[in-house]
């Protein structure tokens, strides 16, 4: 058994265990599949193509962007958002290299 990781996680795995939560949501998976490759989408198109209201949108918005799976830029009154690729990509790749160096 490893017992490094016994009583506290790397900063690196503490921020990937807050992608995984939000990607966990099936919800939030709904709004990242809406998007194209490197499409950027305002709120207004995102609660147009969904189900759920407004609020319930920006709520899972801002839990996608605090975990840094969405980035966003703000242009005139609109808020735009775009899936960080790179850092879900290296994310992803973290935990791949650890399954290959350990099993």
């Amino acid at each position: 058994m490893k017992n490094s990781y016994e009583h506290a996680l790397s900063p690196e795995w503490i921020s990937m265990s807050k992608v995984f939560s939000a990607l966990g949501d099936e919800q939030r998976q709904r709004i990242l599949l809406l998007f194209e490759r490197g499409e950027r989408l305002n709120i207004s198109q995102i609660v147009d193509a969904s189900p759920l209201s407004r609020s319930a949108i920006s709520h899972h918005l801002r839990v996608l962007h605090e975990a840094g799976v969405l980035r966003s830029e703000k242009i005139g009154k609109e808020v735009f958002f775009w899936i960080d690729a790179p850092f879900l990509s290296d994310t992803i790749g973290t935990v791949l290299d650890y399954i290959r160096e350990n099993y």
